[in-house]
């Protein structure tokens, strides 16, 4: 794909990143995140240093709560509990960004397929999806595990247009992470960066390359 600005495309499948694309999962994330450094001792983490790491995994949010003593610690032990303690509350404070609802009842309207495609493990996927009403209609649903490869392979992609029997080049792919907007253009499909999402700055963003930039679901709209 491109990677520039294009003009209006009619696509026939949307595929949504979850965290930091369709769901705010930042506060229980990073609240699992402070239980856990709270049992070692360490303060609590504000919002602004747990929200750029809330895409990127229980590594990345770990990093970010632990900083510079994190290489020395017992790293698989505290992926553990951090994912035991998010399991617990996976959608005490979790909901979709504005504008995503509207953007998903339009898609229904139009006779748009849509369906999901995340890193996240699927023992936290599916039961996270399940409690948000506004996803219940996911035509797909792929998680970091389903396959033996995770993004930026574009095979996970690949099996969702599968799984929605579409043409991967008939697909939009909608991430807020570089190796979303990696794997869009792999599998051949075009990519659309959730510029509201857990982006590393805008500029930063702007340097993947998307297709399109989106600065509100609503954006989404001129694709239908």
């Amino acid at each position: 794909m491109s990677g520039v600005q294009t003009p209006s495309i009619d696509f026939d499948a949307f595929i949504f990143d979850l965290d930091g694309t369709l769901l705010d999962t930042a506060d229980d994330l990073g609240g699992a995140l402070n239980r856990v450094l709270a049992d070692a001792n360490v303060a609590p983490v504000a919002e602004h240093i747990y929200r750029p790491a809330a895409s990127n995994g229980a590594n990345a949010l770990l990093e970010a709560g632990f900083g510079d003593k994190w290489p020395e610690l017992e790293q698989l032990a505290l992926r553990q509990q951090l994912l035991d303690y998010y399991a617990e509350d996976i959608a005490v404070h979790s909901k979709c960004f504005t504008g995503i609802e509207q953007l998903l009842i339009a898609l229904e309207q139009n006779n748009i397929k849509w369906g999901i495609m995340t890193n996240k493990p699927g023992f936290l996927t599916e039961p996270l999806v399940q409690a948000i009403p506004s996803l219940s209609n996911a035509q797909a649903v792929v998680s970091g595990d389903t396959l033996s490869v995770a993004k930026p392979s574009p095979d996970p992609l690949l099996h969702t247009a599968e799984i929605l029997e579409v043409d991967p080049s008939r697909c939009l792919y909608i991430g807020d992470a570089e190796r979303d907007i990696q794997a869009a253009k792999a599998a051949n499909m075009y990519s659309a960066t959730a510029l509201w999402g857990y982006i590393p700055s805008v500029d930063a963003a702007l340097g993947w390359q998307a297709d399109f930039n989106w600065h509100s679901p609503i954006d989404g709209f001129n694709h239908i």
